[in-house]
């Protein structure tokens, strides 16, 4: 298992704005640790560790507390990145700004990859997500 990513993290401003965001647009189940400043992210039935005790590809996260200012509409990149997969780009692009997110790059197809989108969350981070299913729905792979 050496070298598998396993978990990330997304910082926020206020994280609670975050944890409401994510859950809404994922259904990714979200708690705080105890009394800390940070919220687990459960994934779902596909991540490496999760609640059904099935072991998939996926990775769980977690949400904290910025240290700093937000990133600025512009700003370059300054971590990592995620993208997550899911079946309806187009549909997560829509309900990912109708829940206070703004545009990165629209829903677009990539021959070889699949239909990828990139918002911006109401903190400003930028993260992606990935259907293989092209706009015309057919699979990048040509299937």
């Amino acid at each position: 298992m050496a070298n598998l990513v396993v978990h990330f993290e997304i910082y926020g401003t206020d994280p609670q704005v975050l944890v409401d965001y994510y859950s809404a647009l994922f259904g990714w189940k979200i708690d705080r640790y105890g009394e800390m400043d940070y919220w687990g992210i459960e994934t779902g039935d596909g991540s490496i560790q999760n609640a059904s005790g099935t072991s998939g590809w996926g990775i769980n996260g977690g949400i904290g507390p910025r240290q700093g200012p937000a990133p600025t509409p512009g700003s370059p990149v300054t971590g990592a990145n995620i993208v997550v997969a899911v079946d309806d780009v187009d549909g997560t692009y829509a309900k990912g700004i109708e829940l206070g997110g703004s545009e990165a790059l629209a829903p677009s197809d990539m021959q070889g990859v699949g239909r990828l989108a990139y918002l911006l969350d109401p903190d400003g981070n930028l993260f992606g997500f990935l259907s293989p299913r092209l706009s015309d729905g057919t699979t990048a792979m040509g299937g």
